[in-house]
């Protein structure tokens, strides 16, 4: 979702990763931390918040962007996560292509990560950047391909616990096509593992990632055509989609569509997976609080039982500053939102 707010293993880890001068003690938490990988499936919220105002660019932290705050951390705990997505901007963790990540940044980044991981719960890493780096899309002479795998290897240098940290490729990639994508993130993937980087990675759909149309031709492809061919030698990489309730499917009203409708969207998009043999991740959906809208929000969290397929999701959305925003599930004057109601039913 494109938002711009105007306000302001298995066994213990037993090391001290020292990175770009930022030490994260992983010993306080190593067990909690373990399980979140083994809980069959990964659910929780989207923490935003350091994606926010992506037209200042690097921007003040804390007031133009922010990263959740550790009450923030501990509610998605309290309410039953154990993941958190954590959405960011690539111009501000990378002020240059191919250059070294910003320090103070990367603190931010990695501060969060250490704190989910004392609660307990994995982090999704997520570029919250449509495709692009300062406007310019990737694969473009602006933007080369080589430059976003740069980016992740840097990441994966910062962030080197597989049993921690899920690596978000790019959310809803929209400004380029389906077909160029799919290549460049199965290129993204092939380069990751050929250096050795172990996590598991989420290749988000093309477009919006929108499981509602994953098999409907958009200029030329459909994402069910071009990525059922998709591949990663250690069957680490995830597929991710999205999901919305209103009539356009975009998360930008506040109707809802009928809860069957919701239903069927995800029996195909599940039926896809089951017969390419893929694992899918539902990395942002969210509806408004009325009743209409909470019976589509338990039709699209049921829809995912199948968990021979889905490996989990994450709700849009968490954060500090969404003040009225219809789908927050952040508490106000300490009162859960209704929609936690029923993703409490099903973590």
């Amino acid at each position: 979702m494109n938002v711009s707010f105007p306000f302001n293993t298995t066994a213990l880890l037993k090391r001290v990763f020292l990175t770009s001068g930022f030490v994260l003690l992983c010993g306080a938490s190593q067990q909690a931390v373990a399980q979140c990988m083994q809980s069959g499936q990964l659910k929780g919220i989207n923490l935003a918040g350091a994606e926010f105002n992506s037209s200042r660019l690097p921007g003040v932290l804390n007031k133009d962007y922010l990263y959740p705050a550790k009450k923030e951390i501990d509610h998605a705990k309290g309410i039953g996560s154990n993941v958190i997505r954590l959405p960011f901007r690539w111009e501000r963790i990378q002020p240059a292509l191919q250059g070294e990540l910003d320090s103070a940044e990367l603190k931010s980044l990695q501060t969060t990560v250490q704190r989910a991981n004392e609660a307990g719960m994995c982090v999704i890493l997520d570029v919250h950047n449509y495709a692009t780096y300062r406007g310019q899309p990737i694969g473009s002479d602006a933007v080369p391909t080589e430059a976003f795998i740069d980016l992740w290897k840097r990441l994966a240098t910062a962030f080197p616990q597989q049993d921690q940290t899920i690596f978000g490729l790019m959310n809803e990639p929209a400004k380029i096509n389906i077909a160029a994508w799919a290549a460049i993130a199965q290129q993204t993937v092939n380069e990751l593992r050929a250096a050795g980087i172990q996590n598991i990675i989420l290749a988000a759909g093309g477009r919006w990632s929108g499981a509602h149309e994953w098999t409907k031709d958009q200029g030329g492809t459909s994402n069910g055509k071009a990525f059922a061919n998709f591949q990663d030698p250690l069957d680490r990489t995830w597929l991710e989609v999205h999901q919305y309730a209103d009539e356009g499917f975009a998360g930008t009203k506040t109707d809802c569509v009928d809860a069957d409708r919701l239903q069927r969207i995800f029996a195909n998009v599940t039926n896809w997976a089951r017969e390419n043999r893929k694992k899918l991740y539902l990395g942002e959906f969210g509806t408004p609080s009325d009743e209409k809208c909470l019976a589509a929000l338990d039709a699209m969290l049921s829809g995912m039982n199948d968990t021979s397929v889905w490996r989990g999701w994450t709700y849009w959305a968490g954060g500090a500053w969404w003040g009225s925003y219809p789908m927050s599930i952040h508490p106000r004057n300490g009162v859960d939102a209704p929609q936690t109601d029923v993703l409490k039913k099903y973590f």
